[in-house]
């Protein structure tokens, strides 16, 4: 597969108004995403009696002018235009899926601050495009723009757009269908951090009409303070939270809200893959878990498989990326799948990672136990890890890196199967990850220093 020039691992992210996140990229990009539309290419034909492109956006002060380059190159293609306004991304999933678009944008930089964004997009059915579609995608854009020039509409052929805010209630009805009990939450106190992002005004919204005391924080977004030091990445807001206002539960989402992190009732937080095996063990008990087997990346911890394994659930890995949890549920015929960094996913009620949804199921779970939420993951037991991330200016390929391949080789022959080394860039950072996992923290550490002094003189940002 050719490398990627605009999409990294979950769409195209990047600092506002630098490439690839500018205005002109976002017109291009909604031009393309028209223009295969209408043409029924890369299976982005249209199925509605019109084609239609849905846009929603999280609270960053970008989003403006991103959602309106992105409005007139559809509109100019001959495509109409559906704003949803802010609301977060698995909404955006939802309502493509639910109100028949053609195509879902999502504009977003999730956990990242608000000087960066992005865009995320999804087809027909809810679901993120496949590497080969972003690939032909970026290729309309950057090498045959002409192509685009020529295919825009005049006249009466140009597309409209439509404020379509008040289809979010059609989420809100079906997330709470999906609780059963009427006012399920009563006598439930949680605390709901929406990371001044997507979620502030939903998920308090949801979580009272369900029965439950809230009390929300960071939830005043003014444009420049979306994950400020508070949410998913910076839950010691939330931790301090749950303890002051004796809470049974904390919830802490990211900008735009397709993950969550877990805090129990002392103000800890929840290990990522300890919410995963919560989870798996909850749906497998209650006869849900399709096939005894979830979904999980390579970041998750060898602890995950070895407790579930008590339990008779197969762990089964894919790259890093929500996406990629999916597309392997889906080709499995699972059904529950998810990331240690809280994307989590359901696929019989949604097609990407949903943070509020898992944060109702979670909800329901504590609300239904006799234990309290510290006592509930018990059962696993995380194997020792440590997890260095280098700044780098250029993801050169590691193999070109001088020495790098003896260094790692070395740290698999001390490993001698009893842990896991993993090096890999990030997606949606400029930044190379190491992790051992396995050996003591200390001793660890000193291996994990020795493959990031390796890195440093060649990446060094």
């Amino acid at each position: 597969m050719s490398e990627k020039r605009l999409f990294g691992t979950d769409g195209i992210r990047g600092e506002a108004n630098a490439f690839p996140m500018t205005v002109d990229v976002a017109l291009r990009l909604g031009q393309a995403l028209a223009y295969c539309i209408k043409e029924g290419h890369l299976g982005l034909n249209s199925t509605s009696d019109g084609p239609r492109v849905l846009i929603a956006k999280d609270t960053r002060l970008s989003g403006y002018c991103f959602e309106q380059a992105l409005t007139a190159g559809i509109c100019s293609m001959g495509v109409d235009v559906w704003l949803a306004g802010p609301t977060p991304t698995p909404v955006v999933s939802f309502l493509t899926r639910t109100l028949k678009a053609d195509i879902g944008v999502m504009i977003s930089a999730s956990h990242n601050p608000f000087v960066d964004n992005g865009f995320k997009i999804f087809n027909c059915d809810g679901f993120k495009l496949p590497d080969m579609t972003e690939l032909s995608i970026e290729a309309l854009i950057l090498d045959s723009p002409q192509t685009l020039i020529e295919a825009q509409a005049t006249g009466a052929s140009i597309g409209r757009a439509y404020r379509v805010e008040q289809e979010v209630t059609r989420y809100v009805d079906f997330v709470t269908e999906k609780l059963g009990a009427h006012r399920p939450f009563e006598g439930l106190k949680v605390v709901l951090d929406s990371a001044h992002g997507a979620a502030y005004k939903l998920a308090p919204h949801i979580f009272e009409g369900l029965g439950a005391e809230v009390i929300s924080i960071a939830s005043k977004p003014d444009g420049t303070n979306i994950n400020e030091g508070v949410g998913s990445m910076f839950p010691a807001t939330a931790e301090k939270a749950v303890v002051e206002h004796s809470a049974h539960v904390g919830f802490a989402f990211d900008g735009d809200a397709d993950r969550v992190v877990l805090i129990d009732e002392k103000g800890k937080v929840v290990n990522g893959d300890a919410v995963i095996a919560l989870l798996a063990k909850h749906l497998h008990s209650a006869g849900k878990l399709k096939g005894k087997r979830i979904v999980s990346t390579v970041m998750s911890n060898v602890g995950l498989d070895h407790c579930l394994r008590e339990l008779d659930i197969e762990v089964l890995r894919e790259q890093v990326g929500d996406r990629y949890v999916l597309e392997r549920l889906k080709a499995e015929g699972l059904n529950f799948g998810g990331e240690e960094s809280g994307h989590l996913i359901f696929i019989d009620c949604n097609t990407t990672g949903d943070g509020i949804l898992a944060a109702l199921f979670l909800a329901q779970m504590i609300k239904s136990s006799a234990q309290p939420l510290s006592e509930l993951g018990h059962f696993f037991h995380p194997a020792p890890r440590v997890v260095i991330n280098v700044p780098v200016r250029e993801k050169v390929p590691f193999s070109t890196i001088p020495g790098l391949s003896k260094v790692l080789e070395d740290t698999e022959r001390h490993l001698d199967g009893l842990g896991r080394l993993l090096v890999r860039y990030s997606g949606t950072e400029k930044k190379a990850r190491i992790m051992i996992e396995g050996l003591p923290e200390s001793e660890g550490r000193i291996w994990a220093e020795r493959i990031a002094k390796m890195l440093k003189p060649a990446t060094a940002a």
